[in-house]
């Protein structure tokens, strides 16, 4: 069962590791995607800081993704897989970190505020369902940590589909 607490974790491993541990509580008997991505959308936003944007894009046909679920500003609808930093996570199959989103060649600049991106694949064995998209307006934000501890939580996600 989910409950809302503060998370006092002084570290961001330790963060990320309350997390996983709220997203399985969160997700517990429920096995719709868009319900799961919903509430999964809503605690990244709620407890990991400086994010302008915490959202889903579902793989569909192969081919391009389609915005899913998310918290903040509107965003782009549809980007083709191998575009921007959600396409090319997906053509990669691996997770990409962007300190300067200014600095990534082909980046789609949903939001003119968002500096940095980290984009996580949700993988199912040799399926990509789609991608975890977090954008911050500073610079830098995201690290290895952060990579880690969002590869956890797309692996919570995953588990109840």
């Amino acid at each position: 069962m989910f409950e809302a607490r503060e998370i006092a974790a002084s570290d961001k491993a330790g963060l990320y590791a309350e997390l996983a541990q709220m997203l399985e509580g969160l997700l517990e008997g429920e096995d719709d995607m868009v319900a799961n991505a919903a509430n999964t959308s809503a605690l990244l936003f709620q407890y990991l800081p400086a994010l302008n944007w915490a959202g889903f894009y579902f793989l569909r046909d192969g081919r391009e993704l389609v915005l899913g679920p998310f918290q903040g500003k509107p965003a782009c609808v549809r980007i083709a897989v191998g575009q921007g930093v959600c396409g090319t996570a997906v053509a990669r199959r691996a997770s990409v970190i962007v300190p300067d989103v200014e600095d990534f060649p082909g980046h789609i600049a949903c939001d003119a505020g968002s500096r940095s991106e980290l984009v996580v694949p949700l993988l199912r064995g040799d399926e990509v369902l789609g991608v975890i998209d977090l954008d911050s307006p500073d610079l830098a934000r995201f690290d290895v940590v952060d990579q880690a501890g969002v590869e956890r939580l797309a692996e919570v996600f995953v588990a109840r589909l």
